[in-house]
């Protein structure tokens, strides 16, 4: 028997985070040998969709705070995903490409977030996701 959350399952808040706990684990534990690429995908795909752009905007897309923002861009960085030069936008500040090898794991590991994505959305429509998508863009709107 599952044991229930209470009140809480009543929560969008509680189900979006067991939500997304469980989708990150999934998607995580399928892919051991990308190192932490993964864990970063949106990160990545940010700094792939916005080559160049200044490491304060691309923490501000991600909502991560400088602190850690700068630790997780070292770790990538030493595993060859992302370089740091100076913005285009901005001297006084680093922008961020993906290296080549970042490319192919960012693009090798899309559509592996593809296949996942079908797998969770399975038994559900297209107007169900869509509605879904409308939904959390809104509590994202809402938070930012």
């Amino acid at each position: 028997m599952r044991l229930d959350a209470g009140e809480a399952e009543q929560t969008l808040g509680y189900k979006l985070r067991l939500a997304q706990i469980l989708a990150f684990r999934g998607f995580e534990q399928r892919l051991t040998d990308y190192g932490r690429a993964p864990r970063y995908l949106g990160l990545l795909s940010v700094i792939r969709a916005h080559p160049g752009q200044p490491q304060s905007r691309i923490a501000e897309a991600v909502a991560l705070p400088r602190s850690s923002f700068v630790t997780i861009l070292d770790q990538l960085s030493a595993e060859g995903l992302i370089e740091r030069r100076p913005s285009k936008y901005d001297r006084r500040a680093n922008g961020l490409w993906l290296t080549p090898q970042g490319e192919d794991v960012v693009g090798r590991l899309m559509q592996e977030a593809q296949r996942y994505e079908a797998e969770m959305t399975r038994d559900m429509s297209p107007e169900e996701i869509a509605s879904g998508l409308r939904v959390l863009q809104k509590l994202i709107d809402n938070l930012s």
